[in-house]
């Protein structure tokens, strides 16, 4: 109960309506609230005008002016900063209940790389958005930006290297440093190319790319060449 009721003591200790420490409180509130509702609307402008979309069109698609997205983001990058935490969060929390889910180490990696491809597939430009940087936007600007996409390729690699350590051979522990890392390149780079490529009968569906990097993953390129190439 004492989460939902008063005491004596926090009545004491909270600020009186109308004092300085509650208006500050309010307008913190608000502006984190307003905030919010900014990237909101600027993940549904970059959805829809695509991920070299302005600073000034993301604000008329928001009703805003540019000047609101500047004062609470300072610049693209800032804006491309705080979407990319929220999608890459949520990203990472997709991927990790879907690795939660498996009983295999191939399974973990198979529903990994599938959360990953159908949450960049929900919507490319979005995904393009947080993870690359405007060849317009000002050298070094992107630092912020690479930085959030850097600690989530770390967490992915963990993510894969957990399960691996328990089934890995005598004295190849020490691999296990170089692999996630190398997996992640894969997946990333494949992915982005997958996502990129036009429709076509030729491109392989959403499930049907997961597999196949999963098995690139796993064997490697060896199954598709011929007999005398694999020598």
């Amino acid at each position: 109960m004492g989460i939902v009721n008063i005491t004596q003591a926090d009545s004491q200790g909270a600020p009186a309506p109308g004092s300085p420490d509650g208006r500050s409180s309010r307008w913190q509130s608000h502006r984190e609230e307003r905030r919010r509702e900014l990237i909101k609307s600027a993940r549904r402008a970059v959805h829809l005008l695509g991920s070299d979309a302005s600073m000034e069109e993301i604000a008329a698609a928001a009703g805003t002016s540019k000047s609101v997205f500047y004062r609470y983001f300072g610049d693209k990058a800032g804006l491309q900063q705080a979407v990319g935490e929220v999608v890459l969060s949520q990203m990472q929390r997709r991927i990790k209940e879907a690795a939660q889910s498996a009983h295999t180490p191939r399974e973990g990696l198979l529903a990994m790389v599938s959360a990953y491809l159908q949450m960049a597939e929900t919507s490319p430009n979005v995904y393009t958005f947080v993870t690359r940087h405007g060849s317009g936007d000002p050298e070094g600007s992107s630092g912020a930006v690479s930085g959030a996409l850097g600690h989530f390729f770390d967490a992915i690699a963990e993510m894969i290297a957990t399960p691996m350590r328990s089934h890995l051979g005598d004295g190849k522990h020490a691999v296990i440093g170089y692999w996630p890392k190398a997996a992640i390149g894969l997946v990333r780079n494949a992915g982005e190319q997958w996502l990129s490529t036009p429709d076509s009968p030729a491109k392989p569906d959403q499930e049907a790319m997961a597999r196949q990097i999963t098995a690139w993953l796993c064997v490697g390129i060896a199954p598709e060449l011929t007999p005398a190439a694999r020598e």
